[in-house]
C-alpha cells in the first residue's frame, strides 16, 4: 500500500520522514533536450539506471551523460529500451570504463543489433581515435555482460521487479516497468502509439504505474495521419526524380529506413515509369541486420507476419545495396537512402556535399534531428553550409521535412496519459521548448478535472525530482510466536528480519529454521575496583536482589539475579560477568552501581555516616520504591538529565532536546518526541520492578513521593 506520493514538504515534515521513503528521478542526459538518455532511478536504497545514450551532436566525452553525478558501483540495475545510440551508445564505455557491478537487461532483439549497431558506429565516426570512447574489444566485453528478457516476463533483481512491453519505435524497443517495494514507475523510452507498415504500435500496460516518465520529443506537434505522410513522401521523391535531380534520404540504418523502403518499393512498382531510375539503400549495416529481423518477425505487426508465409517483404525488388559512394555510378537521376540519419559524417554527408549545389536535386529529412546537427541547420535553408574539410559550399539543393518518425505526438501522449492517469508525470527527451509546449498542454487538458489532476515535472540534466511513498510496512510473524495468535493490544517480541521488502518477525531460536544466520552468545565481563570484605558484597547485594547464592566452584563469588550475574572477588578487584541481552545488561549495570556505592561509603567521614542513620532512622531498611527509580535512571542517564518536579510525584528526564515525564505513582511515562527515550524509560521501571517484587501486579503506596533533592 502506498501513499499519494507527496513532491513538496515543509522542513519540519521532512524532518520525520526517512530518506528511503522518496522516490528519486533524475536525468543525467535526456533531461531538456534530445540525446544521451539516461535517467537515474533511486527509492529503497535501491538505484536503477534506464538508458545510456551518447549525444549525436557531440563527441567524445562531451557526447556522454553526466555520469559524475552517480556512483557506478551503487547501481543495482541498467536497464535499455532500444538499440538507437541516443540510448545505448554510452554503454560499452559504461560497463567496462567504470565501477559498474550491476546487471544489464534489454530485449532479445535489441542485444542482436546492438553489437552490429555499434560497430558500424565504431568504423563511420569522423573523430580521431583520442577522442573514442571504446574499442571493439571494450563492446566485444560488453557484450558478456548484458542479459536479454522477453517481453511481459517479470524478472527480479535485489527485490527489484520489471518487465517490457511493446514500445513500436524499432524492432526490438520496448517500455520497461520497474516495482519496487509495491510503487510502479513506467519508463517509455522512445514509443509510438501509432502501427505503420512493419512494426505493432505501442501497448498500453493493464498495470497502472504511479510515476510516469514520458518522452516529449515532439511537444504539442501533431503528426499528419500514415497515408498523407506516405503519398507526401512519394509525390516529393517523384518530383524530384522528374525534374533530372537525384533524391537523398538521410536515415538511420535501421527502423526508419526499413519503413521506407517498403513504402518507396511498393510505389515503385505501381509505377512502371520509374523503374528504370535506381533506388538505393547505402548501409552495409542493413545487410547484416535483415536477418535480426527475419529472425524476430513475432515482434512486428500482423500485416508482416503474414506476408513472411508468402514471401520475404524485407527482400525489395526494385532496391539495391550499395556498400560505398566508391562503388556508385553517379550519371543520372537516383534515389539514395543513406545513415546516418544526421549526416553528422558518414555516406549521407559525403552523397549531401557532392549534390547540394544543385537545385535538381533534393533532400527529404524523414525523422527527428537534434540541434547541432547538419540535418537541422539545413532545415531552415541556409545560403551555404561548411564541409567535413571546412569549405563553404553553396547551398541550392531543396529540402523538405516529412516526418516519419516513430515518436509519440501531442495527440498519442494525450490519449496514453488519459488511459493510464498516472499521478506524477516526468518529461525527459524533449527540447526546452517543446517539453514547455507539452507541460503546458497537458495542463490545461486537465485543469478543470475533478477526478484526475497529474502533477508534472520537466527536470533539467542532474536536477532531482523527489516523490515521497512511504508505503506500509508489515512483518509476517513465524515459527514459535505464530504457534499462538496473540490477542489484541498484545505486543509481539522477537527478531525483525528484512529480505528486500520483506519483513519477518522471529524467536531467536528459530533464526537458523529459516535463514543462514547463526546466533552467537556474547559473554561481558566488568572490573571493579573493591576493597572492602567478600561479607559486604553479600549484604549489598542482598538488599538488590533476594536470590543471591554462593558460587561453590569458584571462592569469594556469588551469583544472582537467577543465576544470569556472577561477581567475583579477587586481589581487591569485583569481576562482573553476564551474558549481554537486554535484561541482563540491566542488572549488570544496578550490580555495578550498587558496588559503586559500597566502596564510596568506606571512605565517607563518621560525621556524615551519623546523619544520615538520623536520617534513615525509623524508615523501612528498603528504600522507596521513587528513589530506587530515581537512582536507576540517574544511573542511566546521569544525575543532570534526571530531576524531581517541584510540588508533583514526578520526574523529568532529558536526553538530547527530548524530556520523558514519569508518573511514580502510576509508573507510566509520556514522551510525544521521541518513543525510544520512552521505551527506554518504561523498560528501565518494569525491570527494576521486576527485580524488587514491586510489580504493578501488587499493592502500590497511595503515592511514590518524588525524591528531594538538597539544595544551597
Amino acid at each position: 500500500m502506498t501513499s499519494g506520493g507527496d513532491a513538496t514538504t515543509t522542513a519540519g515534515a521532512a524532518a520525520e520522514r526517512d530518506p528511503a521513503d522518496y522516490l528519486t528521478i533524475m536525468p543525467l542526459g535526456a533531461g531538456q533536450e534530445v540525446g544521451r538518455s539516461c535517467i537515474i532511478l533511486e527509492y529503497k536504497g535501491k538505484k536503477i539506471m534506464l538508458d545510456c545514450g551518447i549525444h549525436p551532436g557531440h563527441h567524445g566525452f562531451e557526447s556522454l551523460p553526466y555520469i559524475e553525478h552517480v556512483d557506478p558501483g551503487e547501481l543495482d540495475l541498467l536497464l535499455v529500451t532500444h538499440f538507437h545510440l541516443d540510448h545505448c551508445g554510452a554503454l560499452p564505455y559504461f560497463l567496462t570504463k567504470t565501477a559498474f557491478k550491476g546487471r544489464v537487461f534489454m530485449t532479445h532483439a535489441t542485444k542482436n543489433v546492438y553489437k552490429l549497431m555499434l560497430s558500424d558506429y565504431l568504423k563511420v565516426s569522423n573523430i580521431s581515435s583520442d577522442d573514442m570512447l571504446y574499442s571493439e574489444t571494450d563492446l566485444d566485453a560488453s557484450m558478456e555482460k548484458i542479459e536479454t528478457l522477453n517481453f511481459h516476463q517479470v524478472m527480479e533483481v535485489n527485490g527489484i521487479k520489471f518487465w517490457c512491453y511493446h514500445a513500436g519505435h524499432v524492432l526490438g524497443a520496448c517500455m520497461f516497468m520497474i516495482e519496487i517495494n509495491g510503487v510502479r514507475t513506467l519508463y517509455t523510452g522512445d514509443f509510438s502509439c501509432e502501427e505503420d507498415r512493419h512494426l505493432m504500435k505501442a501497448e498500453v500496460p493493464s498495470v497502472k504505474p504511479h510515476v510516469l516518465i514520458s518522452e516529449s520529443t515532439y511537444g504539442t506537434y501533431l503528426h499528419d495521419n500514415r497515408l498523407t505522410r506516405e503519398n507526401r513522401f512519394t509525390g516529393k521523391v517523384h518530383e524530384i526524380i522528374k525534374r533530372g535531380g537525384r533524391c537523398l534520404v538521410p536515415v538511420f540504418a535501421l527502423g526508419r529506413a526499413q519503413e521506407l523502403l517498403l513504402i518507396l518499393d511498393e510505389y515503385w512498382q505501381n509505377h512502371p515509369e520509374l523503374q528504370d531510375v535506381p533506388i538505393y539503400y547505402a548501409s552495409s549495416l542493413a545487410k547484416k541486420c535483415m536477418p535480426v529481423y527475419l529472425t524476430f518477425t513475432n515482434a512486428m505487426n500482423d500485416r508482416i507476419r503474414k506476408q513472411i508465409s508468402v514471401r520475404n517483404p524485407f527482400s525489395f525488388r526494385h532496391v539495391s545495396n550499395l556498400k560505398s559512394i566508391d562503388h556508385f555510378d553517379d550519371i543520372g537521376p537516383s534515389v539514395v537512402m543513406a545513415s546516418p540519419g544526421m549526416m553528422q559524417s558518414g555516406l549521407s554527408r559525403e552523397l549531401f556535399e557532392s549534390w547540394c549545389g544543385d537545385f535538381k536535386n533534393g533532400v527529404i529529412i524523414a525523422g527527428y534531428s537534434v540541434e547541432g546537427t547538419l540535418a537541422r541547420l539545413i532545415l531552415s535553408q541556409p545560403e551555404e553550409v561548411t564541409s567535413m574539410t571546412g569549405m563553404k559550399l553553396p547551398m541550392k539543393c531543396s529540402v523538405d521535412y516529412i516526418s516519419f518518425s516513430a515518436h509519440v505526438d501531442y495527440r498519442q501522449v494525450s490519449e496514453f496519459v488519459r488511459a493510464l492517469q498516472p499521478p506524477h508525470i516526468i518529461l525527459v527527451h524533449g527540447e526546452e521548448t517543446e517539453m514547455g509546449k507539452l507541460n503546458n498542454g497537458l495542463s490545461r487538458q486537465y485543469e478543470a478535472n475533478t477526478t484526475y489532476q497529474p502533477q508534472i515535472y520537466m527536470p533539467k540534466n542532474s536536477q532531482r525530482v523527489e516523490l515521497f511513498y512511504p508505503g506500509e510496512k508489515m512483518a509476517k510473524v513465524m515459527g514459535e510466536l505464530a504457534v499462538k495468535q496473540p490477542e489484541i493490544g498484545q505486543k509481539v517480541s522477537g527478531v525483525l528480519l528484512k529480505r528486500n521488502f520483506n519483513y519477518h518477525l522471529l524467536h531467536p531460536k528459530d533464526i537458523h529454521h529459516y535463514t543462514d544466520l547463526t546466533i552467537s552468545r556474547l559473554s561481558q565481563k566488568m572490573s571493579v575496583p573493591f576493597t572492602r570484605s567478600f561479607a559486604t558484597i553479600q549484604v549489598v547485594l542482598q538488599q538488590l536482589s533476594h536470590d543471591v547464592v554462593i558460587n561453590k566452584n569458584v571462592r569469594f563469588s556469588v551469583k544472582l539475579f537467577s543465576n544470569t550475574v556472577s561477581v567475583t572477588l579477587e586481589d581487591g578487584i569485583c569481576v562482573v560477568e553476564w551474558d549481554a541481552s537486554t535484561v541482563t545488561d540491566l542488572y549488570a549495570d544496578a550490580v555495578v552501581a550498587v558496588l559503586l556505592k559500597a566502596e564510596e561509603a568506606r571512605d565517607e567521614p563518621a560525621a556524615k555516616k551519623a546523619s544520615k542513620a538520623a536520617q534513615l532512622a525509623g524508615m523501612s531498611q528498603e528504600l522507596d520504591f521513587g528513589d530506587q527509580v530515581f537512582q536507576l535512571l540517574c544511573d542511566m542517564y546521569g544525575e543532570e538529565r534526571v530531576k524531581p518536579v517541584p510540588g508533583s510525584n514526578h520526574l523529568r528526564v532529558t536526553v538530547a532536546h527530548h524530556s520523558a515525564l514519569v508518573n511514580l505513582q502510576s509508573r507510566e511515562v509520556e514522551c510525544e518526541s521521541d518513543t525510544s527515550l520512552r521505551s527506554s524509560v518504561e523498560e528501565a521501571i518494569k525491570r527494576l520492578e521486576e527485580v524488587l517484587g514491586a510489580g504493578k501486579s501488587q499493592s502500590k503506596p497511595a503515592a511514590a513521593a518524588a525524591p528531594t533533592v538538597a539544595t544551597a
